[in-house]
């Protein structure tokens, strides 16, 4: 019981401190790199999204889901906060059970001021995970801290695309360990790597397709990967919905994989 009373009052101060977010920039999901990065005027303060995941043979931390995000945005040193509730069904397989959820691990994630080299932007940030499951076997149980950075890098195919494509390549480095938790759970220490490619036309649809391979240094290296592919639109300034299909490339048992996975996400800004 006071355990669930300490999550409960964990929760409320991270969403006091999102809603006391001042001005904005913008963030990553449905937006490309190249929109985060710029300084552009009118920028949301918020973004609320919802995501439905339906996961077919996942690890632990990868079921069938239902996820809320919630991103306040800055100008400042710190660009970003990220509060991000994962809600698994107890129902674990693809199926799942979505009117009965249990709680998830907790992420926490700040973002830092983009840097530029030249005209590519770097995006850093900082993700702290606490064990929040309940039941615990839903989660990890371990607190894990998890650096990465991102950029983007425009790419141009001519005359071979109308000018209305903007299509850039999209790549991200994340390292993730655990610090503390429960000793009798496994350790986590991996690194994951991902590498898109974005094209949005006429500024109301995009395709992104990406790669994820991660190397677990827990089983001595060993690798996995899926591929993604998402498509979206852009409704207007403030409303986006998309969908995305997956699968595992290769490698069992490594974190974040799965074999299929179908997920149908909408987000607004405001």
């Amino acid at each position: 019981m006071r355990k669930m009373q300490t999550r409960i009052r964990f929760t409320a101060v991270l969403l006091l401190v999102l809603l006391g977010a001042s001005r904005a920039q913008a963030d990553e999901s449905s937006y490309s790199l190249a929109e985060l990065a710029g300084d552009r005027k009118g920028a949301p303060r918020f973004l609320f999204e919802f995501k439905r995941e339906n996961t077919n043979r996942g690890t632990p931390d990868e079921t069938t889901k239902t996820q809320i995000k919630i991103d306040a945005f800055f100008n400042g040193m710190i660009s970003l906060l990220r509060l991000e509730m994962p809600f698994p069904d107890d129902k674990t397989s693809f199926e799942g059970d979505p009117f009965n959820p249990r709680l998830g691990d907790i992420k926490v994630r700040v973002g830092f001021r983009p840097v530029r080299l030249g005209d590519i932007p770097l995006l850093s940030f900082l993700e702290v995970t606490f064990p929040t499951a309940n039941p615990e076997d839903l989660g990890k149980g371990k607190y894990q801290v998890s650096p990465g950075v991102r950029a983007s890098i425009p790419v141009s195919f001519g005359q071979r695309l109308p000018e209305s494509h903007k299509v850039s390549l999209e790549p991200l480095v994340q390292q993730v360990v655990s610090v503390a938790g429960d000793e009798d759970r496994t350790n986590i220490n991996y690194t994951k790597f991902e590498l898109s490619l974005r094209d949005t036309w006429r500024k109301k649809y995009w395709l992104k397709l990406t790669g994820k391979p991660i190397v677990d240094w827990e089983q001595s290296g060993k690798t996995g990967a899926v591929a993604e592919v998402q498509g979206g639109w852009i409704i207007n300034r403030q409303w986006r919905v998309w969908i995305m299909l997956g699968t595992r490339l290769w490698g069992e048992g490594v974190p974040t994989t799965y074999d299929q996975r179908v997920g149908i996400n909408a987000s607004v800004a405001f």
